[in-house]
């Protein structure tokens, strides 16, 4: 059964940095995810499949290597890791912002594809997953969570039978954009008494996908209504694909959307249109969640006032846990609002394997090791060798990207780069950074340039 209710939404649990980091404190997660699973993970075997494990770990498990007290010196570039303290600290932040403006948080999984790290966004509260595809969806499945949501439409007859096979103690929500949609479901679902919960999407022009006018969504959700396999139980959108940026043109165009998603909820409720005693409105990801929040949290309401359905507020802010040093960090709210921002999580390792004319370096890691879509890598330290002493690089840019190599521009009058050198890089776009990565390196807090402990692996699942 569909439970959204506030009282869903757990109060953010004070978890340790040894419960990000090592997986020993896990906080009421029996229900929300398979807890048994996710250990699991720490019986798996590191080879040469997982290229940030060092050839000397070859056959060790991920428990054996944690043992081993592995350190930064200990790997190999190309490397992509994460810092412990800044996943801890981001996921609180957003944790406690939620619960302080009462609203339910089912982050964008898709962000990581890591059951450890949803483990941890739901140990601090989160009403469950959201995900962006069948295969994502199989994926959250076969790790026991309970909770979960398709930020798109059901159109494959395959994944509309699967989602209704599932038990009875799990929450699958999609989305619907269209009569065509309504119109596969029910041919997909013919002659079953399986009920499937929906939330009716709208877009905009220019968007993506969604619904194009308040009027078309209301069509659509007068034929959700009239059919025998599904119910509708709110309404959901995604403002991000209508702006990249924070000035008064994209934000604008944000509010305006989102202010068109509020008039379709009340057309919804006046129609009588909704099939549950609670539903949801849910917009919101990683650049614009306090508009979202602005905008749509007039209309949370317990619903007995007016014998109406309870209205919750959902975000689906994915990228917060890991941030960057890139588009996020320009973009997000806390950024622009100046107050306790995120900390970028992630960093870019690589060295130099050619320095043959002044002030051109070029580095071995490229568009299959580092993100490249949203702003190149960012060159930010330089020194001998991974987990030695580094200082700030000056002036350096990384100016384009091939499969395996970086090409980096410097001054020469002012700056030495040798063959061998190894430059830490900051990242932009968490979402094109961990689909490149199977296991990825978690790193203990410590001064840059020192010899940082892994204290643990985060597994993928793309």
């Amino acid at each position: 059964m569909l439970d959204i209710s506030p009282s869903g939404l757990q109060p953010a649990l004070q978890n340790t940095q040894r419960g990000i980091v090592k997986g020993t404190k896990r906080v009421n997660t029996s229900e929300a995810i398979s807890a048994s699973a996710v250990a699991g993970l720490a019986e798996r075997r590191l080879d040469w499949r997982h290229k940030a494990v060092p050839a000397t770990a070859n056959g060790a498990t991920h428990a054996d290597f944690l043992a081993a007290e592995h350190t930064l010196a200990d790997l190999q570039t190309p490397l992509l890791t994460l810092d412990a303290g800044a996943l801890h600290g981001n996921a609180d932040r957003l944790a406690e912002w939620c619960a302080q403006h009462g609203v339910l948080l089912a982050p964008h999984g898709k962000t990581t594809m890591s059951p450890q790290l949803w483990t941890e966004q739901l140990n601090r509260g989160a009403w469950g997953i959201t995900l962006a595809n069948f295969a994502q969806l199989r994926v959250a499945r076969e790790f026991g969570v309970r909770n979960l949501q398709l930020a798109n439409s059901l159109t494959d007859p395959h994944a509309i039978q699967w989602v209704a096979s599932q038990p009875a103690d799990t929450t699958i929500l999609s989305w619907i954009d269209s009569l065509g949609t309504v119109d596969v479901i029910n041919r997909a679902l013919a002659g079953s008494d399986s009920v499937l919960d929906v939330l009716v999407e709208l877009g905009a022009h220019g968007g993506r996908t969604g619904a194009r006018s308040v009027d078309a969504a209301l069509e659509i959700a007068q034929a959700i209504s009239e059919s025998p396999n599904l119910r509708l139980v709110g309404v959901s959108g995604y403002e991000g694909s209508l702006a990249h940026t924070a000035d008064d043109a994209g934000l604008a165009a944000v509010r305006g959307y989102l202010a068109a998603m509020r008039l379709l909820h009340e057309e919804l409720l006046a129609a009588g249109l909704y099939g549950a005693s609670k539903v949801i409105i849910t917009a919101g990801g990683s650049a614009y969640f306090d508009d979202v929040v602005t905008v749509l949290s007039p209309a949370i309401s317990t619903g007995a006032e007016f014998g109406e359905p309870a209205v919750d507020l959902m975000i689906r802010s994915g990228a917060y846990i890991i941030h960057d040093d890139g588009f996020y960090r320009g973009i997000s709210p806390f950024s622009r609002e100046g107050d306790q921002p995120f900390t970028a999580g992630m960093y870019g390792w690589a060295r130099v394997v050619s320095q043959t004319e002044p002030g051109l370096a070029i580095l071995d890691a490229g568009k299959r090791d580092l993100p490249f879509d949203e702003g190149l890598p960012e060159p930010q330290l330089i020194g001998p060798s991974l987990g030695g002493p580094m200082e700030p690089l000056i002036g350096a840019e990384i100016t384009s990207v091939n499969d395996q190599h970086s090409f980096m521009t410097y001054d020469a009058n002012t700056t030495t780069v040798n063959p061998g050198d190894v430059i830490r890089l900051g990242l932009s776009h968490p979402c094109t950074a961990f689909d490149k990565w199977t296991v990825i390196p978690v790193l203990a807090d410590s001064a840059p340039g020192s010899d940082q402990t892994v204290v643990n692996l985060i597994h993928t699942f793309f």
